[in-house]
């Protein structure tokens, strides 16, 4: 791919358009990465449609299931940030992304990330109020707190993250326009600014915790009193079931917060461009994929929903 390029009044070259190397290390491997990850968005979908499902069964709807439906169509709208350009780019080797793409997908990826965090920390509220509290758990998580829980999660972090894609765009790009990465993310896009970013990586680090680690530490918190409410269940066989519901929901919650922690919390100069595309499959795809199906404590309640359905087609 050429460097496109203007020449600036200070005779540096700026860049006009970014390109996504990828994985163009790995060209034998582009045919079974494309099946690979059109498989991957197809599983994907279809995990979304428990959403519409949930929507249409009224027996579904309760604080669990309206909390997994918003879930599920986040997971799917998070995904589509970056999957659809990744298998575009794998089908027709165009690694190109303009100036306005670059930021807008950054941007969208920053959005949606922060919208799960705080649902993953709002859905680890629900289960402790269900099983730390459950005659209160009507009164508590009534309709209106549900929807206002929701929205804080779906809106809470859009300024913050729409703040900080400006700065990182405010700076000065030269001499190369390569990104060694699948999608545009903030280290790579760092390696690329002229000048010095360490205000920036400092910027990146509090937006981190205040958008990950305070969530991250919500939900353990939660799960430390679900645990020690099931510790004092008197059967083996119930302690069994909310052990294994439990440690599923923060196998997800650890793979999720610590694949993007590990990101975003080493310097720039500290980042090994496949480290970053490995750890970034991690919370981009890998545990998005999963997430609906973990998440879905009943899955028998929404099978018999999906079943009901298309007896009424």
């Amino acid at each position: 791919m050429k460097l496109e390029e203007v020449e600036a009044e200070d005779n540096v070259s700026t860049v006009v358009q970014f390109v996504l190397l990828g994985f163009s290390e790995l060209p034998s491997l582009q045919g079974f990465l494309s099946g690979l990850f059109s498989i991957i968005y197809v599983v994907l979908i279809g995990n979304s449609l428990k959403g519409i499902i949930i929507r249409l069964d009224p027996a579904l709807h309760k604080p669990m299931y309206f909390f997994l439906a918003n879930f599920s169509i986040l997971e799917i709208c998070y995904v589509s940030v970056t999957l659809p350009r990744m298998l575009a780019t794998l089908w027709t080797l165009d690694r190109s992304i303009s100036l306005v793409g670059c930021p807008t997908q950054l941007c969208f990826s920053l959005v949606l990330g922060t919208m799960e965090s705080f649902l993953l920390a709002v859905m680890s509220y629900d289960s402790y109020v269900a099983i730390c509290k459950p005659l209160h758990y009507p009164l508590v998580m009534n309709p209106k707190k549900c929807h206002q829980l929701a929205a804080g999660a779906w809106l809470g972090g859009m300024p913050v993250q729409v703040g900080q894609t400006w700065q990182i765009f405010s700076l000065h790009f030269c001499h190369s326009n390569q990104i060694n990465h699948f999608f545009c993310d903030i280290p790579s896009i760092l390696k690329l600014a002229y000048g010095d970013t360490s205000v920036h990586e400092m910027s990146v680090y509090v937006v981190v915790v205040l958008v990950a680690a305070v969530p991250f530490v919500l939900i353990l918190a939660s799960y430390s009193k679900i645990i020690g409410t099931i510790m004092r269940l008197p059967t083996a066989q119930g302690q069994a079931k909310a052990f294994s519901t439990c440690s599923s929901h923060l196998l997800v919650v650890v793979l999720f917060f610590g694949s993007a922690s590990i990101t975003y919390f080493r310097p720039t100069s500290n980042h090994s461009a496949g480290t970053d595309k490995l750890l970034s499959l991690f919370y981009t795809i890998v545990t998005p994929m999963f997430n609906p199906v973990i998440y879905s404590l009943r899955n028998q309640d929404v099978l018999a929903a999906l079943r009901r359905l298309l007896l009424k087609t």
